[in-house]
């Protein structure tokens, strides 16, 4: 199941794609896939292919204002945002942008939720010596958030599993509904994970990138290395989604 995950993804996503057919066309001797590697390339490298792609997994969950999201008994906030943090880091290392961070603690402020959930993401290559999570509390901390409204959840691996700890939050403390926040294109995937644990939870998408009202304009045409990321991210979150729909 981990291969599925975690290493098929690199075989069919472009980046994976790219590079088989052009070892084919070397293997083979034949220049058409070469000129298939070459189209792919310069389709997914397109802004307005990206932000079709980005728009399409935005659009199920419109954005809100914090005071008009809930009100619930949590708000969870999840990971995958801090890169390496020294242990006196007041401002944070963000791998992304901190929204999802802001949101969470905005949702308090506004008197939405009574507690913030982290989750406590500690991959085996990563580099600290306690989880993402407490590194988050920390952070909520020097912002002025009281200990006893900081939550952070057991270990966890992926968005699965955040949705599984998140759901034995819910059973322990008998809370009734939370409000979930993560990235836009994040937000599908996450939300069929956590309803199939069984926690009803509130979508608060944050980071959203795509403006469908924007007029197309001629770069929008002209391939960039930011919109091959866009791409190959919308692109996994798909795959991501259909493996959980597929495989339970």
């Amino acid at each position: 199941m981990l291969i599925l995950n975690k290493v098929l993804p690199l075989l069919v996503l472009p980046f994976g794609l790219v590079c088989g057919l052009v070892l084919l066309a070397l293997w083979r001797k034949k220049w058409w896939p070469g000129i298939v590697a070459l189209g792919v390339l310069y389709v997914c490298s397109l802004p307005v292919v990206a932000g079709f792609l980005i728009g399409r997994l935005e659009s199920r969950y419109p954005r809100l204002e914090p005071a008009a999201a809930g009100p619930a008994d949590a708000v969870v906030v999840l990971g995958g945002v801090l890169g390496y943090l020294p242990p006196d880091e007041q401002l944070g290392s963000w791998l992304v942008r901190y929204e999802r961070f802001d949101a969470g603690l905005a949702l308090l402020e506004a008197g939405r939720v009574p507690q913030v959930v982290f989750t406590g993401a500690l991959m085996p290559w990563d580099h600290r010596t306690v989880s993402e999570g407490e590194e988050l509390r920390r952070l909520a901390r020097f912002r002025g958030v009281a200990a006893d409204r900081i939550v952070v959840t057991r270990r966890i691996a992926n968005t699965a599993d955040e949705a599984r700890a998140v759901a034995e939050l819910v059973r322990e403390r008998g809370w009734r509904r939370v409000i979930l926040v993560t990235t836009g294109w994040h937000m599908p995937r996450s939300v069929l994970l956590f309803r199939r644990a069984g926690v009803d939870c509130l979508p608060f998408p944050v980071e959203v990138r795509f403006n469908p009202g924007r007029p197309l304009l001629i770069t929008d045409f002209l391939p960039s290395a930011a919109a091959w990321k866009e791409t190959e991210t919308a692109l996994r979150e798909c795959y991501g989604y259909l493996f959980y729909r597929l495989f339970r």
